[in-house]
């Protein structure tokens, strides 16, 4: 129900807009000078359900982590837009990509809405295809963590966490918190989206004690910034 609730929701709006129901935005958005952005976001849109007011703020974070030691990860990769936009921003960060390529594993009902097989429009092949441009990919097919075999040792810079389901989150900050360089960003998707509330109920719980304060970079997105 939820993975239909964000399909609908992208639409509603598009047709609103079309029928000038709707304006995008009030005010000029903030991305109206960014030229390198208005570039690659045409090329992601059609790959992605994340809105572009959040698009725009993984693009800022992801040039931001650009500038530290590190690699860059993808949790929950889709059909590839955000991959795809991070990717060409940042053509000199390898970027670990995980997912199943099949849609969303088990699901726990009592706290996820979303169930398994849920988003499973995409196949591992789609997404090479569409990647084919982005030299500094690598792709990681199966369930995380345990796809994550191996990289123990790396550091990174930027991890974009959209898995949606609390499990899956809770995995991702166990393991790539400790992994991550001072000053590098980890940016959660669907952060108090009422259908996915499992990703606030697993981030609350794990920063519990530690020094870092989530940032609410866009509605339904957050960021951790790891202190020294």
């Amino acid at each position: 129900m939820a993975y239909l609730l964000k399909k609908l929701r992208k639409l509603w709006k598009g047709l609103l807009v079309l029928l000038g129901l709707r304006k995008r935005h009030r005010d000029p958005p903030m991305w109206q000078h960014a030229e390198e952005f208005l570039r690659l976001y045409p090329e992601t849109r059609p790959r992605t359900l994340v809105s572009i007011d959040r698009c725009f703020m993984l693009w800022q974070l992801a040039r931001h982590a650009a500038t530290l030691p590190g690699e860059f990860a993808e949790v929950g990769v889709y059909q590839g837009g955000t991959a795809h936009l991070v990717a060409r921003a940042c053509p000199g960060k390898e970027i670990h990509l995980f997912d199943t390529f099949g849609g969303m594993p088990v699901t726990d009902p009592t706290i996820d809405h979303h169930v398994a097989g849920d988003f499973s429009d995409t196949s591992l092949e789609a997404v090479q295809a569409y990647l084919a441009d982005c030299p500094n990919v690598v792709f990681h097919p199966g369930l995380f963590p345990e796809t994550a075999a191996g990289l123990e040792d790396r550091r990174f810079a930027y991890v974009y966490v959209d898995t949606d389901i609390y499990r899956s989150v809770r995995d991702c900050l166990e393991f790539f918190y400790p992994r991550l360089v001072p000053g590098g960003v980890l940016v959660l998707d669907d952060y108090e989206w009422p259908h996915c509330e499992g990703v606030k109920v697993a981030l609350t719980e794990f920063m519990a004690g530690k020094p870092e304060v989530p940032i609410i970079t866009a509605r339904y997105q957050c960021a951790v910034i790891r202190h020294p």
